[in-house]
C-alpha cells in the first residue's frame, strides 16, 4: 500500500493525460465553469503529454507515483521559464482525486526538490492558479512563498490568474 516513485516512460503518457484531466476537473470545478473544463478530453490531454515529452524530455523530468501498480500522481519539472540558470521550474504536481491527503503529493514535491538540487539549481519556482487555495496551502506548507508576480493563462476560454511561488532548495 506504499507509494513508489519512478521516472516516467513513454507508455505512461496517455494514462498521465487521463489522470491530469481528472485532477483538473476535480480541483478546478469549484471555481471554473464546466465548459472551461470540458476540453481537453482525457485522450487529448494524453496526446498533449506525448507531444510535450517529444520536445522536452532531454531537459525535463516527469516522475510518476504508483500505488498497487496503479498510476496515482505525477510531477513534471525543468528549467526556469524565465531563463534563470540557477532556478528550476516545478511545472506540475497532479494527483488522482482519490489520492489526496495520503502523502503522495508531499512525496512528489520532496522528490522534485531533491532532483532540482541535484541538477545544481539553488531556487525553485512554480505557477499556481490564484483561486486554487488548496494547492496554494499545500505549497505554502512546503516552504513556498508568493513572489508578487502574476500572469493570466486560459483554461478553455476563461482567463485564469496565476501566482508565481518560489523557495530556496535544500542545501542552498
Amino acid at each position: 500500500m506504499t507509494v513508489t516513485l519512478r521516472p516516467a516512460v513513454a507508455g505512461d503518457l496517455m494514462p498521465v493525460g487521463a489522470l491530469h484531466q481528472r485532477s483538473r476537473v476535480a480541483t478546478y470545478s469549484s471555481f471554473l465553469p464546466p465548459a472551461a473544463l470540458a476540453d481537453p478530453t482525457p485522450e487529448a490531454m494524453g496526446a498533449y503529454w506525448v507531444e510535450r515529452w517529444t520536445w522536452e524530455r532531454d531537459e525535463h523530468l516527469m516522475t510518476v507515483a504508483e500505488r498497487d501498480c496503479r498510476l496515482v500522481g505525477f510531477s513534471y519539472l525543468g528549467p526556469d521559464d524565465a531563463g534563470d540558470p540557477t532556478t528550476g521550474l516545478l511545472n506540475a504536481i497532479h494527483l488522482d482525486p482519490a489520492e489526496r491527503g495520503r502523502g503522495t503529493g508531499r512525496a512528489l514535491m520532496a522528490d522534485a526538490l531533491d532532483t532540482m538540487r541535484g541538477r545544481g539549481w539553488r531556487r525553485a519556482v512554480l505557477w499556481v492558479l490564484e483561486r486554487n487555495t488548496g494547492a496554494r496551502g499545500f505549497y505554502e506548507h512546503g516552504g513556498w512563498s508568493w513572489t508578487g508576480q502574476t500572469r493570466d493563462e486560459r483554461i478553455g476560454r476563461v482567463p485564469v490568474p496565476q501566482l508565481r511561488y518560489a523557495r530556496r532548495l535544500p542545501g542552498h
